[in-house]
Formats: structure tokens, C-alpha cells, sequence
């Protein structure tokens, strides 16, 4: 199988992975393979933190142009997967000079599974782009396609409990991906000062407790499938929510915002989570640490000055102010796309600095050791 994620991610993913039991474990360009069962595909389905969606490839075959696809395509036995009275969808991607156009693709690739029913039984599935019964996902590179089943259907960063945002709300698979990065296990203190609509802090809480992320989610492609075995998917559901555990370290996040306090205590709600997650109005910068002498990490997606206006190096500056001040004991970690008119503006010295993306900006997550005293002493 192939479990896609986000650019930076791809090591976090490749342990989630190992962690799960997954063999073969090897990682791509924002991608990671593995090797599993049946059981194991629904269990990285509901598991898995830092996945966007899950492909099942099943085969594997050279194309010179769209004719030779529309000829592969015909040759596999549709039946197995679909029929007459199903929808699907076709998703594709490609890296080839022969081929130039995804969505022709796409449509080529339909256009042979119609004909290929057309022509045996006088009738035809039809497309449903919101909710087919089996997503089909091309991939060609070069003179390769690969035709792979979604297993996942609507991406995994729709966890469910979001139904309220802000005006730049962090993706769900990255806001996992930072609190992994940064070494939160639950065994320390969290605090998101500019928190928003509480991604941050409900990955974050999942991850203290071990709830699986997606284990209130509606609907995987996989359960529409002619394979499905609804006895084990029960099970491994049980499994995994028989490993909740309870967490004494604290969850806390800011906003100045009354507006986005409510949303983030009603996200943490929804999320089945909210007796973990204390949410306050605070502005960061009239703050204080306050878990003073406990192990405590200050993690946060501050504006970037892309849809959020600010006065971007008035601001960054006085972010490192603030946590000179006022968070020392603290590991502080942000991510930002401004590196100039920002990150130079905080005025503090990182001591680790990881290239990711949010969307399509560039970005860096950088940690900040804030030392008592002098680092010297440290």
C-alpha cells in the first residue's frame, strides 16, 4: 500500500507506520509504501495521524500514449470491483512528457471501464465525484501506470470534529505532523497561545490519550467495497479504542478572540475530547508561563500575513519578547512562511529549524530553548 502525506512529514509517517506493525516500511516523496492485510488497511485508515489518504495499488503496466491506456484498462476484470449499479471516480497524477493532461486521463480511463460494461452486459456504472462506490486513482510516471484503489475516500485530515473554523485554519494532518515533530507525547504540558479554532490542541490531545484520529469519522472508501468484512473492521475498531489511555499533563490554548474561544472549545467538544483541553481568552502578549517549574512546551502557528493582516516584523518581534520574558524553562516551537519580515524578527537564537509546507507556502518549524538564566548555566 501507499499512504500519502505532506512534504517534511514522510519520517513521522514512516514511524507511525512501523508503530502500527506495518512491514516494508520505506519512504517516498511525499509518500511512504508498506506492506499489511486487510485488517492492517482499516486499522492505518483510523491510525494514522499524519496520512492524507491510503492507495491499495493493483497493477502495474507500460503506456506509450492514451491509446495503450484505454487498451490496459480494458483488460482487467471490472466485475471483481464494480458493476452496473455502482458509481465511481477517477483521480489522476502525472509525470510523463507523453502525457500532459491529468484530467484527460481521468477521462480516458472511464471512458474504457463504460465501454468495457457497455459493451458485455448493455449498461453502465455511473460517476459520482462526491461518493462513488470505488475511488480509482492513476498514477503515471514516465512510460508506468499504476492503477491503485483509494481505500480512504475523503481525505484523512477530515478527522470530523472541525465544523468550525477561522480564517486561516490549520490542516489537521499538519497540525498532528508538528506536535509529532516536536516530541510531544503526552508527558509534558502543551500550550497554543494564538490557538484559533484548536487544531493544534486537539491533535495534540490525541496524541496524549491515544485516540485514534479518525475513529469518529463517518465513511472510508474501503467500506464500500465488495471485500468488505464488516466483523473485522469492528474488531480492529475495538482494539483500538481499547488503547485510549488517560493523560495528568495539561492542554491549554489562548486566543484574544472571544469568537475563537468558543469555536475551539466547540471543535474539543466534538472531538470527544474536551475534558482534556482548557481553552481561555489571553492575549500571548499580556501572558505569562503558566505552568511555571513543570515541563511544559509552547507550540503555535502564528499569522504569516497571508490571509490573517498584521504587522508581520512588529509582531514576530515582539513574539520573541514575549516568550523571553515571560516563558523561559519553556521549548517554544512555531512554523511561519515569512523567514524575512518574521522569523529574523523574533530575535532568538533556534536551536532546530525543519522545512514543511502548509498548502502551497514554504515554511519553517522552528524550536526555541528558552533557558533560566544563561544557557551557559544550562
Amino acid at each position: 500500500m501507499l499512504a500519502k502525506t505532506q512534504h517534511g512529514l514522510e519520517p513521522i509517517l514512516a514511524r507511525e507506520l512501523r508503530n502500527l506493525g506495518a512491514i516494508r516500511v520505506k519512504e517516498g516523496v511525499r509518500n511512504v509504501t508498506f506492506e499489511g492485510d486487510k485488517g492492517f488497511m482499516y486499522k492505518a485508515n483510523m491510525a494514522l495521524r499524519t496520512a492524507i489518504r491510503i492507495l491499495k495499488p493493483f497493477k502495474s503496466f507500460p503506456v506509450r500514449d492514451e491509446h495503450d491506456l484505454y487498451k490496459q484498462i480494458q483488460k482487467i476484470h471490472w466485475e471483481e470491483f464494480l458493476f452496473t449499479d455502482k458509481t465511481f471516480a477517477v483521480n489522476s497524477t502525472i509525470s510523463s512528457a507523453n502525457f500532459t493532461h491529468s484530467h484527460y486521463v481521468s477521462l480516458k480511463t472511464k471512458d474504457a471501464i463504460v465501454d468495457y460494461f457497455r459493451d458485455r452486459y448493455d449498461a453502465r456504472p455511473s460517476i459520482d465525484l462526491k461518493h462513488p462506490d470505488l475511488y480509482i486513482n492513476i498514477h503515471i510516471h514516465n512510460n508506468t501506470c499504476t492503477l491503485s484503489f483509494d481505500t480512504s475516500g475523503d481525505s484523512l485530515h477530515k478527522r470530523g470534529y472541525r465544523d468550525r473554523t477561522n480564517i486561516a485554519p490549520i490542516n489537521e494532518v499538519l497540525a498532528a505532523g508538528l506536535v509529532l515533530l516536536s516530541g510531544y507525547d503526552g508527558t509534558q504540558n502543551l500550550v497554543d497561545p494564538m490557538c484559533g479554532s484548536g487544531t493544534i490542541l486537539i491533535e495534540a490531545a490525541m496524541i496524549a490519550v491515544n485516540f485514534p484520529p479518525n475513529l469518529n469519522r463517518k465513511e472510508f472508501a474501503f467500506e464500500k467495497w465488495n471485500d468488505f468484512d464488516e466483523e473485522l473492521f469492528t474488531k480492529i475498531q475495538d482494539s483500538l479504542i481499547s488503547k485510549i489511555r488517560d493523560t495528568q499533563s495539561k492542554i491549554l490554548g489562548y486566543d484574544k478572540a472571544p469568537s475563537a474561544v468558543r469555536k475551539a472549545q466547540d471543535n474539543a467538544q466534538n472531538a470527544d475530547l474536551a475534558e482534556f483541553i482548557t481553552v481561555e481568552r489571553q492575549d500571548f502578549f499580556q501572558s505569562t508561563h503558566p505552568f511555571e517549574g513543570e515541563k511544559t512546551m509552547v507550540l503555535f502557528n502564528p499569522p504569516y500575513g497571508e490571509r490573517l493582516e498584521v504587522d508581520i516584523p512588529v509582531f514576530y518581534g515582539k513574539i520573541g519578547d514575549t516568550l523571553k520574558q515571560s516563558y523561559s524553562g519553556v521549548d517554544a516551537w512555531l512554523i511561519t512562511s515569512d523567514f524575512q519580515n518574521g522569523l529574523k524578527k523574533v530575535g532568538l537564537r533556534t536551536s532546530k529549524k525543519i522545512q514543511l509546507y502548509n498548502g502551497n507556502l514554504e515554511c519553517r518549524f522552528v524550536k526555541y530553548e528558552m533557558y533560566r538564566g544563561t544557557k551557559k548555566n544550562k
